[in-house]
This record gives C-alpha cells, sequence and structure tokens, in this order.
C-alpha cells in the first residue's frame, strides 16, 4: 500500500519577545501563528475497522495538536526562563495572564522544534511526522522536516 502524507492545519494566537535581540521583535508582541502538522502512513486496509481508508482520523490528529500546542500557546506570552522578562512574566502571571516559561529563545525556529518534539511523542507507532510550517506572519514562516533531522 503506498504511503500517504496529511495535513491538518491549525491558529493560535500568542505573543513573545526576543530577549538581547537588535531589532522591533526584542519589544512584547503577538503572532496569528498558523501551524501545518504533515503526517505520513499507510492508510487503514482493515474494512472492519471504521476509520478504513485513513492514515489517521483527522480529528485524532486534532486532539493531538490541540492538546499539547493550540490550548498551550493560544493567547498566551512565551518568555525565554532565562532572560530578565521572567521579571515581567510573574507580573503579568500575577495579573491573572497566562505566560509561558520555556528553555529556548521564542522564535519560530525554536518554536517549531518544540513543536515536532511533542507531537511526535503521542503519535500512534504507525504514524511519523512528516514536517510542520510555522507561520507568523502571512510571508514568514519556519519549517521542520523528518527527514532533515533523522
Amino acid at each position: 500500500m503506498s504511503k500517504i502524507r496529511i495535513t491538518k492545519q491549525f491558529t493560535f494566537e500568542t505573543g513573545h519577545a526576543l530577549y538581547g535581540y537588535d531589532g522591533k521583535c526584542r519589544n512584547v508582541h503577538g503572532h496569528s501563528y498558523k501551524l501545518n502538522v504533515t503526517v505520513i502512513g499507510t492508510p487503514i486496509s482493515d474494512t472492519d475497522n471504521v476509520k478504513y481508508g485513513m492514515v489517521i482520523d483527522f480529528s485524532d490528529l486534532k486532539k493531538i495538536v490541540n492538546r499539547e500546542i493550540v490550548n498551550v500557546f493560544d493567547h498566551a506570552t512565551v518568555f525565554n526562563k532565562n532572560t530578565p522578562h521572567v521579571e515581567l512574566a510573574k507580573e503579568l502571571s500575577d495579573r491573572g495572564h497566562s505566560v509561558l516559561l520555556v528553555d529556548y529563545q521564542p522564535t519560530s525556529e525554536m518554536m517549531v522544534i518544540d513543536f515536532a518534539s511533542k507531537i511526535k511523542a503521542l503519535l500512534p507507532e504507525n504514524i511519523q511526522l512528516h514536517s510542520l510550517r510555522l507561520s507568523e506572519t502571512a510571508t514568514s514562516y519556519a519549517e521542520w522536516f523528518a527527514s532533515d533531522n533523522s
């Protein structure tokens, strides 16, 4: 049976700041992110299986990505936990804001690496993560491919 790639797109709003950066993005700002998640596998060939013909049910993929990424990052502000932004993060958190402290600079490049790790860990054995594309604007995105990271 042929290997097939399927893709589901997700959207979420996230704020961040890049500490130490030499441009405008050192300031707290936000993006309307679009995350394309592409997995690869063989369609289910068991005609008695309710998911016959599917690589993975889109709703199953949606549950994984929503739980690990969208529900966590949507309307949150992300800061590197090793920067002075932790003081601002504490202030925001104390005021009831959703704040994430991560162990990396919250660029699209580093976020997509983090997302790949989280998604790969929860996919069924017969399904592999093929690629991710994280767009932070209509013209700017970061991509992760399994073939580049094996």
